[in-house]
């Protein structure tokens, strides 16, 4: 009798746990950038930034981050099912494209590997979603923080490889670059339409093959 009542239990804090969070398959989700604690290194640089939006496309096990600003735009199209991943990047006129096997994708993700997240109480509200705050510390000592919303989660996580194990979809984080202290990126609007299969197709013409 106790060991079936433990079973019920268990099976009550498992349920509770999976309603709680609930998988996202298809969305369009808009971030904008700021940049803030600004080094007069390159003006222009960070004037760019201040121009650039991010937009992330999730459908199934397929995910497309678009990243564009005036003078560049980068693609990452990512299949969680091979563990492949393809960047697209357009400077001017001019058209590159990047193979990345799933070893390379791991690869060129190194920095993020062992590293340590920390949760917090702190919280804010994001698009109507109660978002956590989590400090992710790298294993170079660096860190930086990020807004989760625990209500839902995508179905791809690794095409943001250091948000795999983040118990949520990151609305708000932070990054660094040579020119600024800090680049927060931040979402404005999420979309749950369906996103068309034609966003994760590879471009077969028109664009420069080049090897990572």
């Amino acid at each position: 009798m106790r060991y079936l009542l433990c079973i019920l239990i268990l099976g009550c804090i498992l349920s509770s746990a999976s309603a709680q969070t609930r998988v996202v398959a298809e969305c369009t989700v808009s971030y904008t950038i700021a940049v803030s604690n600004e080094l007069q290194v390159d003006k222009d640089a960070v004037a760019l930034l201040k121009q650039s939006t991010k937009t992330v496309y999730i459908k199934g096990n397929n995910s497309r981050s678009d990243l564009n600003s005036p003078s560049f735009s980068q693609s990452l199209i990512y299949n969680k099912t091979t563990g492949n991943a393809v960047i697209l990047r357009e400077i001017g006129a001019n058209k590159f494209l990047t193979k990345l096997s799933a070893t390379d994708w791991v690869k060129q993700n190194d920095k993020f590997s062992d590293m340590l997240i920390q949760f917090s109480d702190e919280r804010k509200v994001i698009l109507g979603y109660d978002c956590k705050k989590a400090t992710i510390q790298l294993k170079d000592g660096s860190t930086f923080s990020v807004f989760y919303a625990s209500a839902i989660a995508p179905s791809v996580k690794e095409f943001e490889f250091q948000f795999k194990d983040i118990p949520g979809f990151v609305l708000e984080y932070e990054a660094k670059d040579g020119y600024t202290q800090k680049i927060t990126y931040t979402a404005t609007k999420i979309s749950l339409n369906p996103v068309p299969a034609s966003r994760f197709e590879i471009p077969v013409t028109g664009y420069r093959l080049l090897n990572e």
